[in-house]
C-alpha cells in the first residue's frame, strides 16, 4: 500500500489531468482509511470525539458490493440550533481504493475551508475543489486525532 506520504496533491503538474485526479482521489482514500480503519464492514452512524475539536459525524448512506456513500459532518449547536457544516458526501470505491468528494454546501461557514474553496475557485472545476477540501480537512481531522471504530 502507498503511503499517503508520498501523495502531494498540490504538486500535481496537470491540475485538471485525470491521473491528477485519480492521485488526489486515492490521497483522499488513504487519509479517510486512517480516521474509519474499518471502513469496509461499518454501517450506521459514528461519532468521533476530541478534546478542542467539535464532534465529527459520520453516517453510512449507502453500501454496495464495491463501494459505500458516507456523511461526514459537523453539528455545531448555535443560537438559532444545529448546525451542520460542513457537510459532505463521499463515494469510496473499495476495489479501487478510491475516496471521491461527491457534494459539499457550497456555504461554507468555516474560514479556513472558504478561503480553500474560493482559492481554487478559478483552477479547479467543481471536482477537483471538492476533494482538494475533502483532502486537506481529512489530513486536518488526522492531525486532531480524530478516529472512528465502532459506536
Amino acid at each position: 500500500m502507498l503511503l499517503d506520504s508520498y501523495l502531494v496533491p498540490q504538486a500535481i503538474v496537470k491540475p485538471r489531468s485525470f491521473i491528477g485526479l485519480m492521485t488526489l482521489y486515492e490521497s483522499n482514500y488513504l487519509r479517510l482509511l486512517r480516521l474509519i480503519p474499518e471502513i469496509a464492514r461499518l454501517d450506521g452512524c459514528f461519532r468521533s470525539r476530541v478534546a478542542g475539536d467539535c464532534d465529527l459525524h459520520i453516517e453510512i448512506l449507502e453500501r454496495c458490493r464495491y463501494t459505500v456513500t458516507l456523511s461526514l459532518s459537523y453539528h455545531l449547536e448555535t443560537d438559532e440550533g444545529l448546525l451542520i457544516d460542513p457537510d459532505m458526501t463521499i463515494r469510496v470505491y473499495l476495489d479501487g481504493q478510491l475516496a471521491e468528494a461527491m457534494s459539499i454546501d457550497e456555504s461554507q461557514r468555516h474560514a479556513a475551508l472558504r478561503q480553500l474553496i474560493g482559492a481554487h475557485r478559478r483552477v479547479l472545476d467543481l471536482r477537483w475543489q471538492r476533494n482538494i477540501v475533502l483532502n486537506k480537512w481529512l489530513e486536518y481531522l488526522s492531525e486532531q486525532g480524530h478516529l472512528v471504530l465502532e459506536r
